[in-house]
């Protein structure tokens, strides 16, 4: 594939088998989106071709989505099931024309036959049948609630948004799913929900992701673009990176003995070249150096940003000090009573589910929302804020060059090149429109929007979601260098590994500072990683909603019983109030004691029952 005369890979060449689930990799901008891009079709590859089995499905997720839609949530995750409404109608009208034929003894009639049972037996590998049960179990599998499915689609944030695609996506049950970035907008609970789903997925996968705990759980393959070529590893992504180490000392080894082998051929033709007598010798080495097609160490092309936030001013001694703290939007409480002080060159991770209020409590001290309570910001503070959809909101129509030098103020005027350079944007890359940037592009640019003032209060949310594993490191080194104070939001063990001094526990509308990096802090909960931690929080919670479920379905269970006891009565009183109207029977009714003690206790128990119907109603909707 080429843009511009350049080639972005070459020659690239593998086979997926059926049930294959590969991790694909490369540092951001090896062509990674775009392969996906290729296979799907919407992009044409330079020289080479696509090669796919007949009525093969496949299913893709952006990275980025552009969503408009206003129909509902689970309306326009119905759109996807319009491929199946589609493959009915064939099916029909495939029928029709059998029915209507009279020769069934003709190569067409045949060829119909054919296309039928092929039709058939990809309507039923598609789960044609309860598709509105398949529908609300994946939406809610990926986080969605009952009261959610009526939201409008473009009331939602672009993280929910991206729900709804991946459940489009899921729903068509395709041969293969193309995955760019999946977990970026997703909390654990449903990033585990989509390992499990994958796990059991009957297809193929494609799946881009710097999420290795991810991908080690749903790939057993690995696929890495380098130097514009693939090279293809048989298992997950943390068993490719040691066999890669391996491969790439090997190469280092290669490269070596070849360099030496050159200098040595270099240095007879230097020594014959002179002597006419070996002339034509030192031509013949001269053209079997040319010749020589250079090694390369895939660890040498991979570059890496090389960059160090700026000196900050010094502040005052207490940065950030909050008493009382609370935070609610509209009946929906956040946290309260929120009580801590953050001091001058602390390092503190924020962790805890999506939705317990990190990237709240982030954007109230960046003081982009308001709250109840005190909070007090030290003296002398510049603050740099990296918000977790940032990179998103970068205007699309400005080159990466004008956007830099669009913020850059005084010195920095200068200097917009050097910094572009250290976050890898070198040459004729600075003339890049922003729209094209690649998801790991625009978060590299995000933050170097972000030095271009010496903030001494840095709080970066989630600030690795489009970073390749290399760049999250240079990004970890940066921060340890920083002598400011620094606030990381993030569910990412890797990377806050020895980087923090203190976390703060986010959970059930409180926030608990402990001591401490991650490692101490997930010791101290008996975790081994950020992920079981919030399983096991989450599974605490399922306790409790399972306690509730059992309770409602009992109390559920009794206002039916309720309501059959009622329906009965109502109709047994209702055939005593018919022979009562009737005169003839009237005149014997009036007088039989057992009848009126039989009705009148009829009447008594059926006004016990309403009130029993009218209790159970109000247990239930409390």
């Amino acid at each position: 594939m080429e843009f511009g005369g350049e080639a972005l890979f070459d020659n690239l060449s593998f086979q997926i088998s059926a049930g294959e689930r590969i991790g694909l990799t490369g540092k951001n901008g090896a062509g990674k989106s775009t392969l996906l891009k290729i296979i799907l079709g919407s992009f044409r590859p330079t020289s080479g071709q696509i090669d796919t089995p007949k009525d093969y499905r496949i299913g893709y997720l952006a990275q980025d989505l552009d969503v408009v839609s206003s129909l509902s949530v689970l309306e326009e995750a119905k759109k996807a099931l319009k491929v199946i409404r589609d493959l009915e109608q064939e099916i029909n009208d495939i029928v029709q024309c059998l029915e209507t034929t009279t020769d069934v003894n003709s190569d067409a009639y045949m060829r119909m036959l054919d296309d039928l049972n092929d039709k058939q037996i990809q309507l039923d590998s598609m789960g044609a049948d309860n598709t509105e049960e398949r529908i609300e179990r994946v939406l809610k599998g990926l986080g969605f609630e009952s009261r959610d499915m009526i939201k409008p689609l473009n009331t939602l944030s672009g993280g929910w948004q991206m729900r709804v695609e991946l459940a489009k996506v899921l729903l068509v049950n395709p041969d293969i799913v193309l995955l760019d970035e999946p977990t970026n907008h997703l909390d654990i609970e449903s990033i585990l929900w989509l390992e499990g789903y994958l796990q059991e997925f009957g297809g193929s996968a494609i799946i881009i992701s710097h999420d290795r705990a991810f991908l080690d759980a749903v790939t057993n393959r690995t696929i890495e673009i380098v130097n514009g070529s693939a090279r293809d590893y048989k298992f997950a992504y943390s068993k490719y990176i040691e066999e890669r180490a391996s491969d790439v000392e090997r190469q280092r080894s290669a490269k070596k003995n070849q360099e030496r082998q050159i200098k040595q051929m270099e240095r007879n033709i230097e020594r014959f070249r002179a002597k006419a007598n070996k002339a034509k010798f030192a031509q013949g080495l001269i053209r079997k150096v040319d010749a020589i097609e250079r090694l390369e160490v895939d660890d040498d092309a991979i570059a890496a940003m090389k960059f160090r936030f700026p000196d900050p001013p010094r502040s005052g001694k207490v940065v950030v000090k909050a008493v009382g703290m609370a935070k609610s939007f509209g009946s929906n409480e956040v946290f309260r009573s929120v009580d801590f002080e953050i001091l001058r060159g602390e390092k503190i991770a924020f962790v805890g589910k999506n939705g317990m209020g990190k990237t709240t409590l982030s954007k109230c001290i960046a003081d982009q929302l308001d709250f109840g309570g005190d909070l007090t910001l030290g003296s002398n503070l510049s603050l740099g804020f990296f918000a977790q959809h940032q990179a998103e909101t970068i205007p699309g129509d400005k080159t990466v060059f004008e956007t830099v030098d669009d913020k850059a103020t005084g010195d920095m005027r200068t200097k917009v090149r050097g910094l572009l350079g250290a976050f890898l944007f070198q040459g004729d890359e600075v003339n890049k429109k922003v729209k094209v940037l690649s998801g790991g592009e625009r978060s590299r640019l995000a933050l170097a929007l972000l030095m271009l003032e010496p903030h001494n209060l840095l709080i970066l949310d989630e600030p690795t979601n489009h970073l390749d594993m290399q760049s999250k490191a240079i990004l970890k080194e940066a921060i340890q260098h920083f002598t400011g104070t620094v606030i990381i939001v993030s569910h990412d063990r890797d990377f806050l590994n020895g980087l923090t001094q203190r976390v703060f526990e986010f959970n059930h509308h409180t926030v608990k500072p402990h001591i401490g990096d991650i490692n101490d802090f997930l010791a101290l909960k008996k975790a081994e990683s950020l992920r079981t931690w919030e399983r096991v929080e989450k599974e605490s919670e399922r306790t409790v909603s399972k306690e509730k479920k059992a309770n409602d379905y009992t109390l559920r269970k009794s206002l039916a019983k309720t309501e059959r006891k009622i329906e009965k009565l109502e109709a047994e009183i209702n055939e005593m109030n018919q022979a009562l109207q009737d005169p003839e029977q009237y005149s014997h009714l009036q007088s039989d004691e057992a009848f009126l003690n039989s009705y009148n206790q009829k009447i008594r128990d059926l006004d016990k029952f309403n009130e029993d119907w009218a209790r159970l109603a109000d247990q239930i909707d409390e």
